[in-house]
């Protein structure tokens, strides 16, 4: 089956031979070209699918019997045009888009954005100690979730299904806390330029040492069940091996980096939302293959956990303290109180509106419908994701929308390292190299 006209497989894209596209339905076709033609390389395509993804991911690979010779990427499948769809929406509105990009760290993509605001309004140093606290809180959490995703899918595509069930389950566990704190599992849109949306609820305090307390007992069942077994290491050491120079050369930051024995890690070499003021090590591993990432995620879950805890400590304190600017021009929408039925807007706040101040009216009406506006300039804050380097960079013209939002996605940038992984290797090995990198499609394709 030619497909010249296919544009990642064309003919004139690999070494001479025949390309073969693959559904999964008509091996016996590729097989039977195959056995006409021994001494050709074969090249078939491993997608669109979930290949240890999560998102569609198509990979263009050339076969000399089951030796990888060439891997490449092919993406775009998911692409939903979040980045140009803020430059329509107020400041504000943004963070409604940018939350939904790595779909697995929510509140990565949130705050790298915000601090870019800040910094663009100059607020850098308004923003309340709560809010700060609470940032920290929730992104360490969302680290927690996001390293059990990638453990569980990465032990589910080599027939661990333990880890994966196990992986899973706690994962709900977080995103219970999650619901609690923000009415929502995912795309939150809870960080705002200025603080956070709205302060803890009652109770949530309690509920995270829960969650901290039953971590430390069942993270080690993940190190029971896979650090010493010798099927789950046989199958990820030396797998996926990818040097610091390759990482350097590659721009690839993250637990693929560390795993390389270097201790690059923003929270502590570029310190944000106060992160200098918690106590926790930057985890390396000095394999700098699939075996090392696994365990620089496991290993990172407790440093996190760590983190939250100190969070909780610090917000047990900061009782009745304000999660929001007090610049009431930027302050919107977070002054806005839940309803008693938990939708909507609170009574008290709209009878302040509607009934006692025409000034406030009319204020929470244009910060609404216009947003506040942004002094004309440019700004760029990474974070540092479950996955890497994570950077918004925002530009201001200085109107009330974003003039421009480009964001650095770790996903992005470390697919690259798909072929050098790869290549060399058994074809089986390239779901267990991809799963390592942990790449989230939705912030490939943003």
């Amino acid at each position: 089956m030619s497909t010249e006209q296919d544009m990642y497989a064309g003919t004139a894209e690999t070494s001479q031979g025949r390309v073969f596209t693959v559904t999964g339905q008509d091996w016996d076709s590729v097989v039977d070209g195959v056995a006409e033609h021994a001494d050709e390389r074969v090249v078939v395509n491993m997608g669109p699918q979930h290949p240890s993804t999560h998102g569609v991911l198509r990979l263009i690979l050339e076969l000399e019997g089951e030796t990888v010779t060439e891997a490449r990427c092919g993406i775009g499948y998911l692409h939903t045009g979040i980045e140009k769809n803020m430059e329509y929406r107020s400041w504000v509105q943004g963070v409604t888009f940018c939350t939904r990009m790595d779909y697995l760290a929510p509140f990565a993509n949130e705050l790298t954005y915000c601090l870019g605001v800040e910094r663009l309004l100059d607020v850098e140093d308004q923003i309340p100690e709560k809010a700060q606290v609470m940032r920290v809180l929730l992104s360490e959490l969302n680290r927690i979730s996001s390293h059990l995703v990638a453990i569980a899918t990465g032990g589910m595509e080599i027939g661990a299904l333990t880890v994966m069930t196990i992986g899973f389950r706690e994962r709900e566990l977080v995103l219970d806390l999650f619901e609690l704190i923000t009415g929502l599992r995912m795309n939150h849109a809870f960080i705002r330029p200025g603080g956070v949306a709205q302060d803890l609820p009652p109770g949530a305090l309690d509920e995270i040492r829960d969650f901290v307390a039953l971590m430390k007992k069942r993270l080690p069942e993940y190190a029971a069940l896979c650090n010493a077994n010798p099927i789950f290491r046989r199958r990820l050491e030396g797998v996926g091996h990818l040097n610091l120079e390759g990482c350097m050369a590659l721009g690839i930051t993250g637990p693929v980096l560390r795993s390389t024995g270097y201790a690059w890690d923003l929270r502590k070499s570029e310190p944000y939302s106060g992160y200098e003021d918690y106590d926790f090590e930057v985890q390396t591993w000095d394999t700098s293959d699939s075996y090392g990432r696994f365990r620089i995620r496991l290993n990172e879950m407790h440093e996190s956990l760590k983190i939250v805890e100190q969070a909780a400590e610090r917000l047990a304190g900061l009782e009745g303290a304000p999660v929001m600017i007090a610049d009431k021009k930027i302050a919107w929408p977070s002054q806005l109180a839940i309803g008693s039925d938990g939708m909507g807007n609170s009574l008290d706040h709209i009878r302040h509106i509607m009934g006692e101040s025409m000034e406030a009216l009319i204020h929470h009406f244009k910060l609404v419908t216009e947003g506040f506006r942004v002094p004309p300039g440019q700004a760029y804050v990474p974070v540092e994701s479950p996955r890497g380097e994570l950077g918004a960079h925002v530009v201001s013209d200085g109107g009330t929308r974003p003039f421009r939002a480009h964001f650095r996605d770790p996903s992005f940038t470390n697919l690259q390292a798909t072929s050098v992984m790869s290549e060399g290797g058994m074809v089986a090995d390239v779901i267990v190299a991809i799963a390592s990198i942990d790449p989230v499609m939705g912030g490939v394709d943003r």
